[in-house]
């Protein structure tokens, strides 16, 4: 399974809700995950440019994507990133596809 992990800041209506109403969003992000076949690896809040992060492994892009128009469409979120993470074992046949490929650049 691909391991992905998300960025995301709420809206201020999104935080006023939570504020008036907690709730467990650790068990949400789990049941969106699991829904599509994925495991929930880990959910923090956190200070800064975003409010918090989730790692999780999805079975492939299309669900990752599924899981990004779900939650975004939501309306819940102003800034949601995902990247898929690559493992340090997966770099060298990463590196020898880069090697075979002739590449050209802009003006070269």
């Amino acid at each position: 399974m691909a391991k992905y992990l998300t960025l995301f800041s709420f809206t201020a209506e999104a935080i006023k809700r939570f504020t008036d109403q907690p709730s467990d969003r650790v068990a949400v992000a789990r049941g969106v995950v699991e829904s599509l076949g994925g495991k929930l690896e880990t959910y923090y809040w956190m200070f800064g440019q975003y409010d918090g992060l989730v790692i999780f492994e999805l079975p492939d892009s299309q669900a990752a994507a599924a899981v990004s128009l779900a939650v975004t469409g939501s309306g819940a979120f102003s800034r949601y990133e995902t990247h898929e993470l690559i493992q340090p074992g997966d770099i060298p046949p990463i590196v020898e596809r880069a090697r075979q490929i002739s590449f050209q650049p802009p003006g070269g």
